[in-house]
């Protein structure tokens, strides 16, 4: 009876966990709508430079344009700290609008 109780707490908690990581990997769709007002500096379907760098295939880069390798942080680093002409985002999109736009990033 012991043992069943113990897996059972072993599933709950597993179970939680992969719900929890898999809410933090953010809506791809979501981040398509926020890209817009990013698409004012940033091409999504080429590498071109518009007034930043095309994002086309940024995760399959090695680095950003700052020379930073590409993970998930550098580029939240990158949306909240800005740079080199871009504004800062920190303060005007919320952690799950940040998620959401990494995770469409991921997409392109």
């Amino acid at each position: 009876m012991n043992r069943n109780r113990v897996y059972v707490c072993c599933a709950i908690l597993a179970t939680g966990s992969v719900a929890a990581l898999a809410a933090g990997k953010g809506d791809a769709a979501k981040g398509k709508e926020l890209f817009v007002q990013c698409a004012v500096c940033h091409d999504p379907d080429t590498t071109e430079k518009k007034m930043g760098p095309g994002l086309k295939g940024l995760f399959k880069h090695d680095k950003l344009a700052n020379g930073k390798k590409v993970t998930d942080a550098t580029v939240r680093d990158q949306i909240e700290q800005g740079g080199n002409g871009m504004p800062p985002y920190k303060d005007l999109l919320s952690d799950t609008e940040k998620d959401d736009l990494i995770a469409y990033l991921k997409t392109l």
